[in-house]
């Protein structure tokens, strides 16, 4: 099938007819078909697999894409939406699922989003878009600039509203991040644990060893240090919801003497460890924070001290967020480069001893997460409203498809105040995985710390 636009309108598109409304005047495109044709000529570029149908506020269908699946068709009730999409596509798509004006009347949200995702340098190439990003940078002070007071407010937001909500899509375990699937069949509860085995790995525990976990959640990681491997563990996190339930699970789980949870900013913490790990939470420190981060890690560790840091990451030019993510889901949050993370590591004069990049785990768990709230559904709209859902669809659905189309990974950095704190070589963490710790690394790391 051939990749066109196509009309069941009595008035082809090269007559030019104002059809909207009440008058039909010809010459000249109204302002509502001038953005329609506009954001047509675009989605010919940019559907490059599937099938997208449109039913446009004016009466028309637009056909795009060379046919296949995904087959998607959407309706917009609203005139303005096509100039809002082409303005800012990311904001004006979330807010229009939300609100109803764009409804989905054949395939799936998720299909849409593939299909929309499938070519995102056309979407970054858009004009709007660089307006967007030449504004972010100007604005980047403000928009990612996270003091205490508004990181209290910021993580608020998103994490104290109702535990029974996480409840309908996470893990057992309350896992709120990428989990880690080395053959990509894993259940989501098995990747969660494997995860959690895979970070322990990395951060060469002992019995008895001080452990900060910065941005805590609801416990499980910390939980399983303490009980796996012996750990002696202090959870920070800023939600008031997350501690709460934290502090319960350990006390049901007679853990409360070998872990504790405090709701404290990580640039408040006075105590040293043996080792840091944060998970999930390097996303929320925004730009302006990088140094204040790396330095505390610094500060709170041993001389032999290790650290781990887990964070959503971009292999774009430059950080940032998106217009949507930010206004709905995640305020002041700022999704780090590689290389501005690992230089502001580098200026807290760590070594950079262990870098990973795990580039679709997290679209994996995302679907993961995705069918499970499809799943529960119903019982969210108990919780909030249909809008709220919405909402959350198009939070989990999104993300999926940046992960999978678009330029966002993971990255877990292990970083060492001493050069030689970790082995010379990475197998000992495959090794520690399946649980075969070779003898000589306890030794030797034993030995360095004595000294």
């Amino acid at each position: 099938m051939e990749q066109a636009i196509m009309s069941n309108s009595e008035t082809s598109h090269g007559e030019r007819f104002e059809r909207c409304g009440d008058r039909i005047r010809p010459g000249r495109l109204a302002p509502g078909r001038a953005a329609m044709w506009l954001l047509a000529k675009l989605l010919r570029r940019l559907v490059q697999n599937g099938r997208l149908t449109i039913y446009d506020p004016c009466g028309e269908t637009w056909h795009f894409g060379p046919g296949g699946e995904p087959a998607v068709s959407v309706r917009l009730t609203d005139k303005g939406l096509p100039a809002r999409l082409l303005a800012n596509p990311s904001l004006a798509l979330g807010e229009a699922y939300m609100d109803g004006t764009l409804r989905i009347e054949a395939g799936s949200l998720r299909g849409l989003l593939s299909i929309c995702t499938s070519d995102m340098d056309t979407i970054y190439a858009l004009p709007g878009m660089r307006l967007i990003r030449m504004l972010d940078a100007f604005m980047a002070r403000r928009l990612h600039h996270n003091p205490i007071s508004r990181s209290h407010a910021n993580v608020a937001h998103h994490y104290d509203i109702s535990t029974e909500l996480y409840d309908l899509f996470l893990d057992a375990d309350r896992q709120y991040s990428c989990a880690y699937f080395p053959t990509g069949v894993e259940t989501l509860d098995e990747a969660q644990a494997l995860k959690k085995k895979h970070i322990a790995a990395k951060l060469l525990l002992r019995p008895g060893m001080q452990v900060l976990d910065i941005g805590s959640g609801w416990g499980g990681l910390a939980m399983e240090l303490a009980q796996q491997h012996a750990a002696r563990v202090t959870g920070l996190s800023l939600s008031t919801e997350q501690i709460a339930a934290a502090r319960d699970r350990a006390a049901r789980s007679g853990l409360s003497d070998r872990v504790a949870f405090e709701r404290r900013d990580y640039r408040e913490e006075r105590g040293r460890y043996d080792r840091v790990v944060s998970v999930g939470m390097f996303e929320h420190v925004g730009r302006s924070g990088f140094d204040a981060f790396f330095a505390t890690l610094q500060r709170v560790l041993t001389s032999d001290g290790i650290a781990l840091v887990h964070a959503i990451g971009t292999m774009a030019p430059e950080g940032g967020s998106d217009p949507w993510i930010r206004k709905y889901i995640f305020p002041g949050g700022y999704l780090p480069t590689l290389s501005e993370t690992i230089a502001a590591a580098e200026r807290s004069g760590m070594w950079v001893t262990d870098v990973e990049v795990l580039r679709l785990h997290y679209a994996e768990t995302l679907r993961h997460w995705s069918e499970r709230f499809a799943a529960e559904r119903e019982t969210a709209r108990t919780l909030y409203d249909e809008r709220f859902c919405r909402m959350w669809e198009f939070y989990l659905a999104v993300c999926e498809m940046a992960f999978r189309n678009g330029r966002l990974m993971v990255f877990q950095i292990q970083l060492a105040k001493r050069r030689d704190s970790v082995p010379l070589t990475r197998d000992y963490i495959g090794e520690t995985e399946a649980g075969q710790i070779d003898e000589n690394i306890s030794s030797v790391t034993s030995t360095r710390r004595a000294s």
